[in-house]
Order: C-alpha cells, then sequence, then structure tokens
C-alpha cells in the first residue's frame, strides 16, 4: 500500500487482478522480491493496484494484485518506482507479535 501511495493519493480501483510468484531464501529477501514483483507488473502493464493478498508457505510467496490502469488525470502519479533495495530492510514482528516490513524504494 505504501508504494502505491508513494505514486498517487488518488483512489484505486479493484477492476483487474494480476497473479505473480516470487522465491527467496529468507522473509527479508522475499520481501525485497515481492516489491520488485509489484513494481514490475505496474511497469509493464501500466497499473496501479490497490488491494494485495499474498500466501507465503516456506521460501515462496504466491500473490494477488488488484488493481486498475494508470489514468494520468485522475491518479496523477507523483513518481515511477524503479526498484526495491536493501537499503534499511528489515521484517520482523513488533513485541506484540505484529509483523511490519520496510526497505528504501528508488523512485
Amino acid at each position: 500500500m505504501a508504494l502505491t501511495a508513494a505514486v498517487t493519493s488518488a483512489r484505486v480501483e479493484a477492476s483487474e487482478r494480476v497473479e505473480v510468484s516470487c522465491q527467496a531464501p529468507d522473509l527479508e529477501l522475499l520481501f525485497v522480491e515481492w516489491l520488485n514483483s509489484v513494481i514490475y507488473e505496474m511497469a509493464v502493464r501500466r497499473m496501479l493496484f490497490g488491494r494485495f493478498s499474498v500466501r507465503i508457505e516456506g521460501a515462496r510467496l504466491e500473490g494477488t494484485l488488484c488493481g486498475e490502469p494508470v489514468d494520468v488525470a485522475r491518479h496523477a502519479p507523483a513518481c515511477e518506482p524503479k526498484g526495491a533495495t536493501y537499503a534499511a530492510l528489515k521484517v520482523a514482528p513488533d513485541a506484540d507479535g505484529v509483523w511490519s516490513a520496510a526497505c528504501v524504494v528508488d523512485v
């Protein structure tokens, strides 16, 4: 959601679905692979995504992106993400067991 919010503050309709999958040896690297998969789909399909679902089993992530084609007039894209990096990369639960994930994304 934060990736989409960096591009637009407009509402993104969930009118189309895109399935993605990726894998990596640990959760932090899997997070970067996931973000880069989303960025790739945004670029090649010229779409924005506003709803996501993922299932992680071991080292593999299966996900669904729901969104719509970019409408420049309505979405007024502020930037185009280029890729997720390993800078400030962290995936971990907090003291209450709530998971969070973070990294720097180049735009």
